[in-house]
Order: C-alpha cells, then structure tokens, then sequence
C-alpha cells in the first residue's frame, strides 16, 4: 500500500501555477469591467481557449487524473481570479458532464468536442434542467420529449430557466420527460445541436452576482431532434423505463449523474471566492493602522481571520476527498459530494462577509473587490442544488430514509 499524502504531484503543480497565472494577469484585472457590464466576457474567452485552457484536450486531461484534483484545483484558481468569468469559461463544462455522464462512448467523442470549437471558432455549450415550476424538485419537469418511431426523431417542448449560456449556446444539453407518470426515473437527456430549429432564448436574468456569467431561459417549441441525440441511446433508455414501471431500482438518473460529478467542482470555486477574500483581508489588516497599530494586532481581527483561515482549509479537504472518490469511482455513501458544495457554499457566504467587516467601510464600496466576492459567493447556496437540498441529501443517506 502506497503511502499516504497530501501533496500534490508536479504536473498538478504546474497546472494550477499556469492556472494561477492567467487569473492573476488576464481575469481579475477586468472582472469589475465585466461585472458591471454584464455581459459574456468574449475576449477572455477566446484568449482563454488560444492558450489552451478552454479546449477538448485540456479538459479531457483533467478528467483522466486518477487523483480527481486536477480539475478541483484549477477551478478554485479560476474563481479566485473572478467567479463570473470563471463561469464564462467553464459553463460549457457543466454540458461536458451531461454527455459523460449519460452519453455513450460515441457520443462523448462526437459531442464533447463541439462544446468548445476551436481557438479560432470558439463555441459554447449549456445544460438545461431546471424549470419554473421545478428547482429542487427535479422529478416534476413538465418539458416533454415525445419520439416518433417512423422517423427516428424526438421533439421537445417547454421551458428552462435559470441556464448557464442558455439560448447563446451553440449546443445545449436538456433533460425532459420521457414518462411523467416515473417523474425523476422517466427523464433523459438530449442533446440540442447548433443550428436545430426550435429553441431560442427567453428572458436574460439581470442577478446580484456572478454577472459576467449569461444566465437566461430556454424556450423549446417543437424542437426536433435526430434519434441519436438521446444521450444513452433508445435501447438503453426503453431497458431503464421498464425496470422502473416494474418498480426495480435504478443505477442512475438523467440529472442526478451530471449533479454527482460537478458537486466537488462547484464546491472548488467556491473556495477561489473565498481564498481570494481572506487574503485580500489579511493583507489589508496588515497594513491599516487604527489607534498606532495594524489592526490584525487586535484579537477581534486575528481570530476572525484564523476562523476565515480555518474553515477555507477545511472546505478544500472535503472538496479534494469528495472528487478522489469521484475519479476512483467510490460510492457516496455519507453524501460526500454534496457536503462538500455545501459547505464550501456556506464557507464562501461567511468568509467573504467577514472580509467586509475586517474592511469596514471600504468593504462595502465597489472600489474594493470584497462586495463583489460576496455578491458573486451567494449563489453557491443556490445553485447545484440548495444548502437545504444539500443537507437533505446528507440526511438520507446516513439515516437510511426517505425524508422530506
């Protein structure tokens, strides 16, 4: 048996100083342009995938580290430059994660690569799920996807919000009823190519944070869509419907698979918020002076950043053991993905506000970052799940029941 470590291997190393590097020279110099703005940060994007960071190959090596930390570290450094660029850049992974998680090889190889284009044609990618009547409660989507034998087609209809790239994209994962009488275990996924007829986008949200990052609705009107976009394939699909209708167990779940991968991840850019304001913190209560001496000599100041410190640390640890036992295919028995986005979400939330009140009044003023980093950490107890959900998910599976 190997030893135990917790240091992380050279290629890791260089990764997240590359990473590193881009945050500190290329996002976090124009994140409150973009912040204000509101728009997708284009340039960032495509300079992001011109040096290789947005791209297949990039990702897929990520994805391929037995160590499942790859991709959790430059996430965190990501944020850490600014969590709605870093969303612009990575949004096209939640897609990523769709297709994997429910595609066949085939379909991995075939749509995986368009979700990014190239330096020169750069594209995006969306994964739709949520609706305005279904947020947490995922088995009551009302999108339909009807099949039509004699064709080999599917046509999809209704509405998502709350989307990621949503109607900008040039694909677009959705996951619809199939059988709404087995709500969560009658849904499947599909992919939306570029150019299909059908789909556009709603109401762009204007949000509170993560601005730079386009968020909109999805509107499907008869959408139709080859047979081969039905992520899984049809027989795969007709085996998983009847052994629900039989009342058999089921090993996975359209929207559950791509939620189980990205937990860890989105709990790793909550830590890159979070670590960006402790350190903008420490720093400034080092250097502001109040009554002839550096604040961060009083206990009130000190602990509260050893607190800040604490918990951050303590965020990352269970991210990092949350995505190794993704990559080595262990079960989450305790829910340990979702404690991980839980509590890097409430981590984030707490460490930022902390960072204002070490700030004072300077923290509240958008000449400084810190606002904005709390602005952009709230959503990290919304999205991917509520802390609420979160903690529901955790509840059941140590208690062995079904709690509402």
């Amino acid at each position: 048996m190997s030893d135990f470590s917790l240091e992380l291997n050279e290629d890791q190393l260089q990764v997240q100083k590359w990473v590193h590097d881009f945050a500190e020279n290329v996002i976090r110099p124009a994140a409150q342009e973009w912040d204000e703005r509101e728009e997708t940060p284009w340039p960032i994007i495509q300079e992001a995938a011109k040096i290789g960071l947005y791209s297949f190959d990039f990702i897929a090596s990520c994805y391929m580290d037995p160590t499942g930390l790859t991709f959790p570290l430059i996430s965190e450094e990501i944020t850490w430059g600014d969590a709605g660029i870093g969303l612009a850049i990575f949004g096209s992974t939640l897609a990523v994660a769709g297709i994997y998680g429910n595609g066949t090889p085939e379909q991995v190889a075939e749509w995986v690569p368009q979700c990014f284009g190239t330096p020169d044609d750069v594209k995006l990618a969306a994964f739709a799920v949520t609706e305005p009547d279904a947020g947490s409660d995922v088995s009551s989507l009302r999108t339909r996807a009807v099949y039509d034998e004699a064709n080999d087609t599917w046509t999809l209809d209704g509405t998502k919000t709350w989307i990621t790239n949503g109607g900008i994209a040039d694909l677009h994962v959705i996951v619809a009823s199939v059988d709404p009488e087995l709500g969560s275990r009658g849904q499947a996924s599909f992919v939306v190519p570029a150019g299909t007829l059908g789909i556009r986008q709603g109401q762009k949200f204007s949000k509170m944070g993560i601005r730079a990052s386009h968020t909109a609705e999805v509107i499907l009107d008869g959408c139709r869509i080859p047979g081969r976009c039905l992520l899984g394939g049809k027989e795969r699909l007709d085996e998983r419907l009847s052994r629900a209708r039989e009342g058999k167990r089921s090993s996975t779940q359209a929207a559950m698979a791509t939620f189980e991968a990205s937990r860890p991840l989105v709990g790793a850019q909550a830590v890159g918020i979070a670590r960006a304001a402790y350190e903008y913190a420490l720093d400034y209560a080092k250097e502001r002076r109040q009554f002839g001496r550096a604040i961060i000599e009083n206990q009130a100041i000190a602990f509260k950043l050893a607190d800040m410190k604490m918990n951050i640390d303590a965020a990352r640890l269970l991210v990092h053991r949350a995505a190794w036992m993704g990559a080595n295919r262990k079960t989450f028995s305790n829910g340990e993905g979702s404690m991980s986005k839980l509590f890097a979400g409430e981590t984030a939330v707490w460490v930022t506000e902390q960072a204002i009140q070490v700030l004072g009044g300077y923290g509240y003023v958008k000449d400084y970052p810190v606002e904005r980093w709390h602005r952009d950490a709230k959503i990290y107890t919304i999205f991917e799940g509520t802390s609420e959900i979160q903690r529901l998910i955790i509840s059941r599976a140590i208690s062995g029941l079904h709690l509402r």
